[in-house]
Order: structure tokens, then C-alpha cells, then sequence
């Protein structure tokens, strides 16, 4: 897939962006470098190759070294909402901005 001048024009105008005729050249040229290398990784034949829940994970057995999850400061949930207009089960309560 590659990208016209066309496109570029229609992207920037669509993005609200006010592009100088050189700048959309190079915006271009980079887009479809980008483009390139997306068509190179796809190119690449990956049947066979289990997915990796984490990258660490192709390294072996590796201890992460993690803090404890301890709550380091106290809860202040009361003095929090005191100065809150609406407050119902500890939760503020905010007008309705969806219909």
C-alpha cells in the first residue's frame, strides 16, 4: 500500500492541518516508508511461531523483581469528599453527560 499526494491533501485537510506543498512531499515519503516496513514485517512467515504473552518470555525463567503492592498512604476517603457536593456510598456523584 502506498500513498498519493492525494491522500496526503485529504489527511491533512481532514486532521485540520495546513500543510506547505514540501512538507506534504515529505510527510509522504515518510508515510510510505512506514508503509514499507509494515509490507516487510507481513512478508515474514510466522506460521508455526507461538504468540508471546510477554517479551522477557523468550528469555527463559527470569525473576521480575517487584515490590510488595502495601498501601503507603492512609485513606482519606472521608476528608477527600467532604468538600464534595453529592456523595453516595463513597462514590461523587456527578451530573449525567450521556443520554
Amino acid at each position: 500500500m502506498s500513498l498519493t499526494s492525494t491522500d496526503i491533501a485529504r489527511i491533512a485537510k481532514l486532521a485540520r492541518l495546513e500543510l506547505q506543498p514540501a512538507q506534504g512531499e515529505r510527510m509522504l515519503g515518510q508515510l510510505n516508508s512506514f508503509f514499507d516496513i509494515v509490507e516487510q514485517m507481513r512478508a515474514v512467515d510466522t506460521s508455526g511461531v507461538e504468540p508471546l504473552a510477554h517479551p522477557v518470555a523468550t528469555l527463559g525463567e527470569i525473576a521480575l523483581r517487584l515490590r510488595q503492592d502495601v498501601a503507603s498512604e492512609p485513606n482519606q476517603r472521608e476528608a477527600n469528599q467532604r468538600s464534595a457536593p453529592e456523595v453516595q456510598n463513597g462514590l461523587f456523584l456527578v451530573p449525567k453527560v450521556i443520554e
